[in-house]
Parts: structure tokens; C-alpha cells; sequence
């Protein structure tokens, strides 16, 4: 029984999954009854890394989801449109679907898993989130019998790597970024990565499988690296800590009086100051690492190349070989496979950051004048803000620094403490907020 693949794009992603689809020998041998029938790309002509049989492709997109030898459309197209009407063209020709886009699935997944749900059809979306780490599958079936409570990801190589020269180098944000452009590391718009947009489309991805409830891409809060400083790297190290680009989804705590089933999630994306001791602080340059915990395994961590065309494809490739797999011993009468298929329709309910409770740093640049210390504690104080600790550390343009790191304490009360701060004539300019783990 041969299985037919679609393959929808052939650029970087699309060529390691025909490389391997290719050279099946010393792999799984079920790669061996996997063939490309057609390949769909926007120009005929651009030269390609890998050689396929002119006679397979093609520039009409929708013929390829169309065709009835089709079992199985892998897009790999990348962006949002036509990637997202292919999909659900697939899905109503009764076409299993493989995707390594996360941005299709994060905006419009409620809409694709339904569409599939009732055309009894296979959603599979490993690369999306993660490159080749497998962490997908394992949210769905090996650690499924867990009763997750949060997931926190470093899920974006770019801001990875950008973090981690400042780190090691002591650079500036923005002459890193341009080297990291010229080196091909960061995109000519980073846009979706330094902006934090990028992580945010695969921290709702795992939300939505951790918590077993579909999540609006609107409610995940979502910060940047553009604002993170030298001066903010060189303060956190010499404070015990790392600063990361980090995706959190977890269970809020909730009061003892809550009904059982009154799951409240945070789902927020944000550099972070990481304790050095933390399993994902050495995790740096383009790499990325996701740790899971939950009742009863405790902590896991999946991590590995985030990116590229080698670790994606391994993991497009490895949801065709389970389709494949299922179809295989299933045949004709198959019912979707309850650990494949994605069912869920409720929508999780996502905690405002107002009501965050977390610990803070915040650098200030004040006039150098007599109290200065005072008033901010002052300040603080009178919006229920605990300090650990308020440090004058120097002189920058003629203004004095200081750094505070607070205690565990509600985000709302934090801002209005800054609000009324911003107030303070003495106050020049608060350049860096940042959130402690």
C-alpha cells in the first residue's frame, strides 16, 4: 500500500522533507511506502536543492489538494494566505494535512480543527513549534495522562541568539540585530521575532494542547527584546541571573472556594530574568528548550535545533510516517485515533496580566538629588510593593541609575506604583521593566 503526499512549497523546510521522503534507506521502513505524487511551488524555473521529476510539479496549488490519488497535503508554504484556504480545501476533499505553520494554526486553527473533526480527517502539526524538538506528540500522548501546570519555552532561536551574544559580548540590541541580519540568523523585517509575535503563535499552539482548550491569539500578552539593554544584561548577571526571551502558559492559582473544573490560564510571552540555576538558562545561541511540568511526572525538557531545514522536516516527516502508520492498520473503516486527532472546542479562559503575581526589575534614571531613594520606596510602598532591593549603581548622562528588584507582587499594583513614580520630579526616565522568574 503506497501512501501519496501532496507537498505544498519546496523552500527550505519543503526541500529537507523531500530529501528525506527521497532517501528512505536506513529510516523507518515504512518511509518506503511514502511517495511524492505532485509538488506544488510558485515559479517553475528557481534553481532548487534538491531534484524532483519535472513531471511531479506544478504552480496550480489547488490541484494538488484537489487530486484524488492524494492521501496526504503537507504545507510547508509558509504565511498566512493561500497557506490557510489550501488547508481547508484539503480538508473538504477529505485529504489528511500536515503543516509547519504555526501562524495558519495559532489565528485559525478553531476553524481547521473543526473542518477536520467532521470530515474525519488528520490535522498534524509537530514542526510548528520547535523545529525538530518533538514536543507536540508528547503533549498529546506521552504525557497526556498528566495533569499539566504550566509549559515555559524558549520557542524563538532568533531572539535566542540575539540575547545570548549581548550576553557574552556585552553589545547593544540593535548592532547585534544587524549583524545577526547580515549573518542570515534574523529576517530583513524581524518583526515577528524581536516583537515576541512568533513566540506567541507557538505558546498558544502548546496552551491549546497542554490545557485541552483552544486559545485566542488576542489574549496572549506579547513583549519584545527591542527594549532589553546592555546595561539590563550586565545588572542580571551580576544579580545571579540570565535574561531570556520566555512563552509561559500556565494554571493560575485560583481561591479555594473556585469550582474544580475553573481553569484559569496565564499565556503571556516576555523577556524574563532567569535564576542561572534554571534547566533553561544555559539553553543559548539559535537553540531552543520547552519545559513541561505536571502531576505526577514533575519537570521534562525538550530541547534541540528550533529551526532549519534538516530538524523541521524531521518532524513534518515524522507526522506523515504516524498518519501513514494509522492508515496502514486501520484501512478503510479507520476512526480518527483519539491520541492524533484534536477535539477540543471549548475556549480556555486567560487571567489579565493585571492579576500576574511576579517578581520585577525596573531600572530608573533620576536626578542626583537628596531622597531620591526615599521617594520611590515611598512610592512603591504606598501601592503595597515589597523591595528586596534598591541600589543606586551609578551615573549615566549625568543622571543617577538605580536598579529595583521587588518581591513577588500583583502586576496592577506594580503599575500604578509606577504610574505615580512617573510623577516624581525627580524621576528622568524609567528605561527598563522587566519581569523576574
Amino acid at each position: 500500500m503506497a501512501f501519496k503526499v501532496g507537498l505544498l512549497g519546496v523552500g527550505t523546510v519543503g526541500t529537507g522533507t523531500a530529501q528525506i521522503l527521497l532517501n528512505p534507506e536506513g529510516r523507518q521502513p515504512l518511509l518506503q511506502e511514502i511517495e511524492i505524487h505532485r509538488v506544488g511551488v510558485r515559479s517553475l524555473d528557481k534553481p532548487r536543492e534538491v531534484q524532483l521529476p519535472p513531471e511531479l510539479m506544478t504552480t496550480d496549488l489547488e490541484s494538488i489538494v484537489t487530486d484524488p490519488a492524494v492521501d496526504i497535503v503537507v504545507e510547508v508554504l509558509g504565511g498566512l494566505e493561500p497557506a490557510r484556504s489550501l488547508i481547508l480545501k484539503a480538508i473538504t476533499q477529505g485529504k489528511h494535512v500536515v503543516t509547519a505553520n504555526k501562524a495558519v494554526i495559532s489565528r485559525y486553527g478553531a476553524e481547521i480543527f473543526t473542518a477536520a473533526e467532521e470530515a474525519g480527517v488528520y490535522v498534524l502539526l509537530e514542526a510548528a513549534v520547535g523545529g525538530g524538538i518533538p514536543v507536540i506528540q508528547p503533549l498529546k500522548q506521552s504525557l497526556g495522562v498528566n495533569r499539566i501546570q504550566s509549559v515555559i519555552g524558549i520557542v524563538n532561536g532568533t531572539t535566542n541568539y540575539i540575547l545570548t551574544r549581548m550576553q557574552t559580548e556585552g553589545g547593544e540590541f540593535s548592532d547585534i540585530l544587524a549583524d545577526a541580519q547580515s549573518l542570515g540568523y534574523a529576517e530583513a523585517d524581524p518583526t515577528a521575532d524581536v516583537d515576541g509575535l512568533d513566540a506567541a503563535d507557538k505558546i498558544a499552539i502548546l496552551a491549546s494542547l497542554a490545557f485541552a482548550g483552544r486559545i485566542k491569539l488576542d489574549d496572549v500578552y506579547c513583549e519584545g527584546i527591542r527594549q532589553v539593554s546592555a546595561a539590563d544584561i550586565s545588572y542580571a548577571q551580576k544579580l545571579g541571573f540570565v535574561i531570556k526571551l520566555l512563552a509561559f502558559a500556565k494554571r493560575e492559582e485560583l481561591a479555594a472556594t473556585a469550582p474544580p473544573d475553573a481553569d484559569l490560564l496565564q499565556v503571556r510571552v516576555h523577556p524574563t530574568l532567569l535564576p542561572k540555576t534554571h534547566p533553561l538558562a544555559s539553553i543559548n545561541g539559535v537553540y531552543n528548550a520547552i519545559l513541561v511540568e505536571g502531576d505526577p511526572i514533575g519537570q521534562v525538557v525538550f530541547s534541540g535545533p528550533g529551526a532549519g531545514s534538516g530538524p523541521t522536516a524531521s518532524a513534518v516527516v515524522s507526522d506523515i510516517l504516524n498518519i501513514a502508520a494509522v492508515l496502514k492498520t486501520a484501512g478503510e473503516s479507520h476512526r480518527l485515533h483519539p491520541l492524533l486527532s484534536c477535539a477540543h472546542q471549548h475556549y480556555c479562559a486567560i487571567a489579565p496580566m493585571s492579576e500576574l503575581v511576579t517578581r520585577f526589575y525596573a531600572r530608573f534614571l533620576t536626578k542626583d538629588c537628596p531622597g531620591v531613594i526615599g521617594h520611590l520606596g515611598t512610592s512603591f510602598g504606598n501601592h503595597h510593593v515589597s523591595l528586596e532591593s534598591i541600589v543606586q549603581t551609578g551615573f549615566r548622562d549625568d543622571l543617577a541609575e538605580i536598579v529595583v528588584v521587588t518581591h513577588d507582587v500583583r502586576e496592577g499594583n506594580f503599575r500604578q506604583a509606577l504610574d505615580e513614580i512617573r510623577t516624581l520630579e525627580a524621576v528622568d526616565s524609567i528605561p527598563s521593566i522587566l519581569r523576574v522568574l
